[in-house]
């Protein structure tokens, strides 16, 4: 099974096969999504107990497939654009503010995603394996999607990019957001599922069965490298 009839859902089921993709240099670009350290810091499991303890242990799973297998692959994706010369560009979670009062209101609630995340704050950073290197765009978000918040669409329609691979995390959340609403202004999108996580597989691969074919297409990082222009 290949990536053009993979990850079905029932709106897809007995669809034709996809079309290859048409990527063209200076049209197509990479966009790193939120791997940022705040989401990669673990406090010692031994300063915890209870259920600080107990959240330790469900996020494990996480932060080995960002270590074992997402890092990897976005480095990956990183050597190959950036040996072709093909565009780079990155989208973080930072408040311009350092109370936060900026963030939107997705990013106030309580709970989970209530982060203070800073501009310049190390926490708000990309993580070193895969930083940004010479005027690689980043972007700075308060929103979920790259686009709502930023002028993302007006650096990738001026740089003349069709087509945007997106990777990072998280899956359900960030990554979501950004694939509906590049889909929404006509980008062509691909996902690179191994290079991208949630919080748990069972949520990562929901996502990706929802957003296939309507959104975007989902592919290995090896199925993406393949159509990258030479």
């Amino acid at each position: 099974m290949t990536w053009k009839t993979a990850r079905r859902s029932f709106y897809y089921d007995g669809a034709p096969e996809p079309e290859d993709p048409a990527l063209v240099a200076g049209k197509v670009a990479l966009l790193v999504i939120d791997v940022q350290n705040v989401y990669l810091d673990r406090p010692d499991p031994a300063t915890l107990s209870g259920d600080d303890l107990s959240r330790y242990h469900a996020w494990t799973p996480f932060h080995e497939r960002m270590h074992d297998t997402v890092i990897p692959s976005i480095q990956r994706l990183l050597g190959a654009f950036r040996g072709r010369g093909l565009d780079v560009l990155y989208a973080r979670i930072a408040s311009l503010r350092l109370d936060g009062r900026d963030r939107s209101l997705s990013q106030k609630k309580p709970g989970w995603n209530n982060l203070l995340l800073p501009k310049d704050e190390t926490s708000s950073q990309i993580v070193p394996a895969i930083a940004p290197e010479g005027d690689e765009i980043v972007v700075t978000k308060t929103t979920d999607s790259a686009l709502t918040g930023t002028n993302l669409r007006l650096i990738l329609t001026n740089l003349g990019v069709t087509h945007v691979i997106c990777c990072g995390i998280f899956t359900d959340q960030c990554i979501a957001s950004t694939v509906r609403s590049l889909a929404d202004e006509s980008f062509d999108v691909i996902v690179a599922e191994d290079a991208c996580a949630a919080g748990t597989m069972d949520l990562h691969d929901r996502e990706l069965e929802i957003m296939n074919m309507i959104y975007c297409a989902v592919m290995s990082t090896d199925e993406v490298i393949g159509y990258l222009p030479r």
